[in-house]
Parts: structure tokens; sequence; C-alpha cells
């Protein structure tokens, strides 16, 4: 029996290693391309080590005006959409956590509602366009303001909270606003903090939204700027700043060199959040 179990946990370990190098190899595979000169990328001269080592992809992308533009354009749009989608969730969440809502189970159908059901996209780009967004930030942030899912795991956290402190907080003259803003919010930072990061993740990854909304190139975010470097022949759009020449110098060095920055804020920004969320993934799904 002992030896049966050494023996599955060993297959467990090993499909575990598997994995892992599914997901290291490739990785690890981008950043020694991009660090590579173009000469070794392009004639295939190494696997996994490069000979010798050249910062001129980041130095070219650095430099160049449409990747910057876009970078800013990312941020701008992760940061609005990130602060609105919060301030939307926890209102309407911690709202929807007191009984004593008037209209509270008409208000969770609707939500619900729109869980199961949506418009689709031509009434949504038809809305979008008869409110003059169209090549608009508010275009790509708007639409995704806020999701049942988050609102209803939300609702549940703050349900879980002790009624108590509510009770005393009200005693103490404190009014719903100052119980969420004091109270509610600084315990539920686990909660918080777990969607902050799916909002990130979410609005930094855009890639549909930004190419149906946004037909100006200029406002284009990294995503679809990406896109293009990578499958176009071309490389980036025909009205951009760079030069489809230098592109072509550097080869597979400058496209890995852009995905590698594009990761970049993700990975400064996911340790910071990393202990709250495996607590915050779970604590409002099981309580609820």
């Amino acid at each position: 029996m002992k030896a049966r179990a050494t023996w599955f946990d060993g297959c467990i370990i090993l499909m575990l290693i598997i994995l892992n190098l599914l997901v290291i190899v490739p990785f690890f595979y981008v950043i020694v391309v991009s660090f590579s000169p173009a000469s070794e990328s392009l004639g295939g001269q190494f696997y996994l080590w490069p000979k010798e080592w050249s910062f001129d992809a980041y130095s070219y992308l650095l430099g160049a005006k449409d990747f910057i533009r876009s970078f800013k354009n990312s941020f701008i749009i992760t940061a609005l959409g990130t602060m609105i989608n919060l301030v939307i969730s926890i209102s309407l969440a911690y709202a929807l956590s007191k009984r004593y809502l008037p209209g509270r189970r008409f208000i969770q159908l609707m939500v619900l509602f729109t869980l199961m059901f949506q418009g689709g996209l031509i009434p949504s780009y038809l809305i979008i366009k008869n409110l003059h967004l169209v090549n608009t930030y508010w275009a790509i942030v708007l639409p995704a303001a806020t999701n049942a899912f988050t609102v209803f795991v939300m609702r549940a956290f703050f349900q879980s909270l002790p009624e108590s402190i509510d009770e005393a907080a009200r005693i103490d003259g404190a009014g719903e606003y100052r119980i969420l803003l004091q109270i509610v919010i600084p315990l539920s930072m686990p909660i918080i903090a777990t969607f902050s990061l799916f909002f990130v993740v979410q609005y930094w990854n855009d890639y549909f939204a930004s190419v149906i909304y946004l037909n100006d190139t200029h406002l284009w975010p990294l995503q679809p700027l990406l896109r293009q470097m990578i499958a176009s022949s071309s490389q980036i759009p025909s009205d951009a700043n760079v030069d489809p020449g230098d592109l072509a110098q550097f080869g597979p060095n400058l496209k890995n060199a852009a995905i590698l920055l594009a990761m970049i804020p993700i990975i400064v920004i996911y340790p910071f959040l990393q202990k709250y969320f495996a607590k915050g993934a779970l604590l409002g799904s099981v309580k609820g």
C-alpha cells in the first residue's frame, strides 16, 4: 500500500514538473530571443541561450513613439477602468447586502438577468455610437464598468461581516457612507484586492473592444499594436511612426521584446496583491 502511494505521488510530481516546464520554457524563450542579436534569432543559431546579449530591440521600442503612446493609452484605460469598476461594484454590492434596501429583490433579479443574457455586439456598438463614445477611452471603460459575478461575490462577502460592527457604528452616529468607507472597505481588503487584480488584467489585456470601438490608431492600447506587430506583414499600422524596415531588421527580437514589456506591469503588480488573492478568491464565494 505504501509503495503504491509512493508511486502515485511520484506520478503527480512528474506531471507537475511537465506542466511547469510547459509554462516556463516558452516564457524563458521569449526573454532570451528579446535579448539576442537579430542575426542569431533570424538564423536559428541558438535554442535556449544566445551567444551574445543585445539590448537593441529594447532601445528601439523605448524610443518608438507609437509603442510609448500605446503603453500610455493602456495605462490610462486600465487605471480609469479599474477605479470605476471598484466604485460601482463596491457601492452596488454593499447596497444589496442590506436586507432593508427597498426593491432589493428586484434589483438583484435585474443584475442576475445581465449574467444570463447579453445584448450582443451590434446593439452594444449602436449604443456606444449613439452616445458619441466611439474613439474615446469611455467606449472601453463604461461597457465593462461592472458585472454580475463581481457584485454577487462582493455582496456575499459584505453579508458575512459581523452585524454587531455595523450596529455599533450606527449607535455612535455613523451613516451609511462612513460605515462603508471607514469600516466595511478596510475589513474587505482581501476581496477588493482580488477583484482589483481581475480588473487590471481585464483592461490591460483588452484587445477586442479596442479594435471595435477605436478607429483612431493613436488611441490604441498595447494589445492591438502587439497584434499588428506579430501577425501583420508590415508589423504596425500604415500611419504609425515606426519604420517597418527597422522592424524587419530586428525580426523576432523586437516582437518578443514588445511582448515582454507588455507583461511587466502585471508581473510588478501581482506580488503586492498575491497575499490577498487566494484568501479573497474563496471568501466571498464560500460564504455566499
